[in-house]
């Protein structure tokens, strides 16, 4: 194999060897796809933060009601989705198949389910805003249904997306995974 600063093989310039110069496909795309996720658990930490800023407020009555109104029932078990988050990123420094199907399984189940629940819990308040233009909640003057259903679509968004990218990641892992066996 070439050196940098030594000789070359007799008889090659090199380039024979340049097939084992190259990182393998799938660990380039585990080093991606695990960059994407960490961004994604970021945008998820930061509306876990909003909703228990919220919450906070809401319930010690730092601000009047009028200016921040108490929680929806679905903000509560949404509180958890902070699970699923730790198993990703403890998934991660050793590829850990395990923490990553956890995460994948809690994603659904913790973050998931309660912004299902939530969509139809404030749907009928969402309703009476569109028809008859009327809102009894507030966030900072506007209406908390209008606000908590950008902050749900948002959510669904990053969570789609992260359950998305973390079963590419899994089938990046299986295929490492199977190629070290086969040798």
């Amino acid at each position: 194999m070439a050196s940098r600063v030594g000789p070359r093989a007799e008889g090659t310039d090199g380039s024979d060897y340049q097939h084992r110069e190259r990182v393998a496909s799938h660990y380039q795309m585990s080093v991606a796809l695990k960059s994407e996720i960490k961004k994604l658990i970021y945008m998820q930490m930061a509306i876990w933060l909003l909703l228990l800023a919220q919450m906070c407020v809401g319930h010690l009555k730092l601000l009047p009601h009028d200016q921040v109104a108490m929680p929806y029932q679905w903000e509560y078990p949404y509180l958890l989705s902070i699970i699923p988050s730790l198993f990703g990123l403890m998934s991660f420094p050793r590829n850990n198949i395990s923490y990553l199907v956890l995460s994948m399984i809690s994603t659904g189940l913790f973050s998931v389910a309660p912004l299902i629940y939530g969509s139809m819990e404030m749907f009928p308040m969402a309703q009476q805003l569109y028809r008859h233009g009327k809102a009894y909640r507030f966030i900072f003057g506007f209406s908390a249904v209008s606000v908590m259903y950008l902050l749900v679509v948002v959510a669904v968004q990053v969570h789609g997306w992260q359950l998305y990218y973390s079963k590419k990641l899994l089938d990046s892992w299986f295929t490492s995974t199977q190629e070290k066996k086969k040798k």
